[in-house]
């Protein structure tokens, strides 16, 4: 610094229309409020869907008692004493339980059906060719229509109940992780390569982490399918080893009239999709795509 810039004067802003005084901080007060109960209760997501469930049996239960008819529509009170009495004496557990053996079998079968139909795709373009028109073909068929056929080849029984769940799983799931793998971005995919990944390990460090939205999807939507075409099924012929279903519980319940137990079985059908949903796949959501950014 020279001695002419020593001996000038310091100046002031240029602009001093925009100058402005500093405020003491502890005069704005609290830039972050926390919620107080009623706000956080509000806020909540497990809150709101309770909220929304108590306004629906709200309803339910004013509408059956306005109608007065409980073999037509039956009250929120008596379906629950009956669901209680069932749950008591064994009949609707043994049935519930019947059900989700021989679902947790189709769908496992239907998941590793659907993950080498997918693999094989995106290995080859025939193999995308194959799975698009395989699943172009037969994701539009309902697997309750194939059951005749079923019953033909499988005979009455378990593997007949199987082979429509793998049906309705298969091309669900399918569908949504080839989506998925098609989604991601070239230069991950490069990247892999450049790593020398291929095959299965390609798939399993590369797609299936980058895909994983869609493939979330699909298992969600594969286990609604699975879900609603077993218990369809078993409203159809539904005895399988000497034991039957859910469906089949509702099915006997409908012949007898008893119209409490047909809303029993409903609202265990209700119970098990909202656990599955809200419980497990939450779980499953928030250790993955939530944790990684890729949802919200």
């Amino acid at each position: 610094m020279n001695e002419h810039s020593k001996q000038m004067p310091a100046r002031g802003p240029d602009r001093p229309e925009f100058e402005s005084e500093l405020v003491d901080s502890g005069a704005i007060g609290n830039v972050e409020r926390p919620l107080s109960l009623t706000e956080r209760i509000v806020n909540n997501e497990g809150a709101q869907r309770l909220a929304i469930l108590l306004v629906l049996i709200v309803v339910w239960e004013l509408y059956a008692r306005w109608l007065n008819n409980s073999l037509l529509f039956p009250t929120f009170t008596v379906t629950l004493q009956t669901f209680w009495h069932d749950v008591g004496n064994g009949v609707l557990v043994d049935r519930t339980l019947t059900s989700l053996r021989t679902l947790a079998i189709g769908y496992a079968f239907g998941l590793v059906l659907a993950g080498l139909f997918t693999t094989f795709a995106v290995a080859s373009t025939i193999g995308t060719r194959i799975l698009s028109t395989l699943t172009a073909m037969f994701n539009p068929l309902p697997a309750i229509a194939l059951l005749p056929l079923a019953l033909i080849w499988f005979g009455l029984g378990t593997p007949s109940l199987v082979f429509v769940i793998i049906h309705s799983v298969l091309w669900a799931v399918a569908l949504n992780t080839l989506s998925g793998f098609r989604s991601v971005p070239e230069t991950l995919r490069m990247s892999g390569r450049n790593v020398g990944l291929k095959g299965a390990r390609y798939v399993g460090l590369i797609l299936i982490p980058a895909a994983f939205p869609s493939i979330l999807s699909g298992l969600k939507i594969g286990w609604a399918f699975a879900w609603r075409t077993l218990v369809a099924a078993e409203l159809v012929f539904g005895v399988s080893s000497r034991s039957g279903g859910i469906g089949w519980y509702v099915f006997e319940a409908r012949n007898d009239l008893d119209t409490a137990t047909v809303f029993s079985g409903l609202l265990t059908v209700i119970l098990i999709g909202l656990f599955v949903e809200s419980i497990i796949f939450r779980a499953i959501e928030a250790r993955t795509v939530n944790l990684w950014g890729m949802q919200r």
